[in-house]
């Protein structure tokens, strides 16, 4: 069976060296060793992720208000914590919320409920997320921010572990944590009851599911070959658990927003190409066919059957109960079991067109909105809240802003270390090049259809799933400027490494002083006017 050997270093694998090598290093290239230290690859990130949770729930009930789009999203969690369903609530019900008075649905007769149920064009699963914060701690701003600070918490481990799986170096992984906690967008997002930190955290972690799951397939086909009868496909590597969950993690992606079916169709093909590069690196003479009739399959049902039932799930509340809209419960209740279900799913189908042709049609003009090719440079962020307010600062005029932009340093550096990564992956088709810029792509590129097309409203923030996917291409690209931890005859470290070493400290520290520069205004402070004004990078585009 032939075989082929790479060199492996901190950031990817070189082309390979066209020799046989003996059957024993067979598993070093297709598994390399982790960092032997496995109490540090978990004590590390996990103080990295304490630090960024620090960070997000530290005055966390500050803004007391209901900012941006919260006004949608924190009372219909409420709503479905409450009646299972989203209902219609009264007018001026932010105000009584922030009074305390929780009196704020519409009143409707039993046999009119459909009157009072509440036409929303999101699937629940953010808002049951959301709604399980205030659940715990009320109907208060800490209540409603709560899962958006847990979720931003978690995300900045899992990018940490995913990234160090990723590069085989606990050093990267944290300094991958640690970027994505001083990101500003991340950090405004982990504070405020909207969706889509809930959708960057479960696209997150549905792609570190499948780099665990590639690991562990070819850690199956290894042990195969060293162990088991040979054949020309391979051996069927059985129940993928890494894989289930990823569809699932996949499926919550597109039950919080619908753009996450994007990740889910490109990680499907991504998964799938992995496992022909696996059984072809490992030297079978059909790994094509041994992909298509023991790898493919599988998949079907990991990226098809998992999602569609996980994500049916969600809208539990919706089928069980009277008051959703569009449910037409009387008429599906009319003639018995069989019609039930087929009514049931027959208008659940109409809801989901109605609201297809909502997003289709979103043109209403918004002063923050921007277009996708000004996310990268954030020409436009979104003033989340702004107070202004006198003689309580030291001078006349103050201001409490929070600004939902990304942190320049890491944004910025982001833009070439991506231009890097393409270079890297046309030279080398190291997979963690491709796997990233596919990442960012499916978070990115698909806006460009609905502006062109449909010239629809968006906001920087739909950005927020790219962000996890920037920090690992600047990670990528740290590992190879700091270079292999091999050291000289001397026993020296080589000069390159030194200066790696430097440079990639520096970029963190610069991260870290931006981001402690742009705090003031992400997180609501009170400050002198002129303050807020000096932290106004394109004066005319972010005010």
């Amino acid at each position: 069976m032939a075989v082929t050997d790479f060199a492996y270093h901190a950031f990817g694998e070189p082309k390979a060296d066209e020799s046989s090598p003996p059957a024993r290093s067979v598993r070093e290239r297709m598994v390399p060793p982790m960092p032997s230290n496995p109490l540090w690859g978990w004590l590390g990130p996990l103080l990295v992720a304490a630090f960024g949770g620090a960070l997000r729930f530290i005055g966390l009930a500050h803004p007391k208000a209901v900012v941006f789009d919260e006004t949608y999203y924190a009372k219909d969690s409420y709503s479905l914590i409450s009646w299972l369903v989203e209902r219609v609530t009264v007018k001026d019900a932010d105000k009584a919320i922030l009074a305390g008075n929780l009196d704020i649905w519409q009143k409707c007769a039993p046999d009119q409920l459909d009157k009072c149920a509440s036409y929303v064009v999101h699937p629940p699963l953010g808002k049951w997320m959301i709604g399980a914060g205030e659940y715990m701690f009320g109907m208060t701003p800490f209540g409603w921010r709560f899962a958006a600070a847990v979720v931003g918490t978690l995300s900045i481990l899992v990018l940490a572990r995913v990234a160090r799986r990723m590069t085989r170096s606990t050093l990267l992984g944290c300094f991958a944590g640690l970027l994505l906690a001083l990101d500003g967008l991340h950090f405004v997002l982990s504070r405020a009851a909207l969706l889509d930190i809930f959708l960057m955290f479960w696209v997150l972690a549905g792609f570190a599911c499948l780099v665990a799951d590639r690991d562990w397939a070819r850690r199956r086909l290894v042990e195969w070959y060293e162990n088991g009868p040979l054949s020309p496909e391979g051996p069927s590597l059985g129940l993928r658990p890494w894989r289930i969950a990823a569809g699932a993690c996949l499926a919550a992606a597109c039950a919080v927003k619908w753009s996450g079916i994007f990740f889910l169709a490109a990680f499907a093909v991504m998964a799938v190409l992995w496992d022909f590069g696996a059984r072809r690196a490992v030297g079978l003479r059909r790994p094509y066919a041994g992909a298509f009739t023991k790898d493919v399959p599988p998949a079907v049902a990991a990226f098809g059957v998992v999602p569609f039932v996980t994500y049916m799930a969600t809208w539990t509340g919706w089928f069980v109960t009277a008051g959703g809209y569009g449910r037409n419960w009387d008429q599906a209740t009319s003639a018995g079991p069989f019609y039930f279900v087929f009514d049931s799913m027959r208008s659940w189908v109409k809801y989901q067109w109605q609201v297809f042709t909502f997003h289709s049609g979103l043109e209403t003009s918004h002063p923050y909105m921007s277009e996708p090719w000004q996310w990268p440079l954030l020409l436009r962020p979104v003033a989340f809240y702004y107070e202004g307010r006198q003689n309580v600062c030291g001078t006349r005029d103050c201001s409490e802003a929070v600004l939902g932009v990304g942190t320049p340093v890491i944004w910025f550096g982001a833009l070439l270390a991506l231009v890097a990564l393409i270079a890297w992956y046309v030279a080398s088709r190291d997979w963690r090049a491709g796997a990233v810029l596919l990442a960012y792509a499916m978070g990115w590129l698909p806006w460009f259809y609905f502006a062109i097309a449909q010239n629809r409203t968006m906001f920087l923030f739909y950005a927020i799933p790219m962000v996890p996917f920037m920090v690992l291409a600047i990670t990528l690209c740290a590992g190879w400027l700091i270079g292999p931890a091999t050291r000289t005859a001397t026993g020296a470290l080589p000069m390159r490494r030194t200066i790696g070493a430097a440079v990639v400290g520096a970029f963190a520290l610069l991260a870290l002083i931006n981001f402690w520069w742009l705090h003031p205004i992400l997180s609501g402070e009170l400050i002198p006017y002129t303050e807020w004004k000096a932290r106004m990078l394109f004066d005319k585009r972010w005010i």
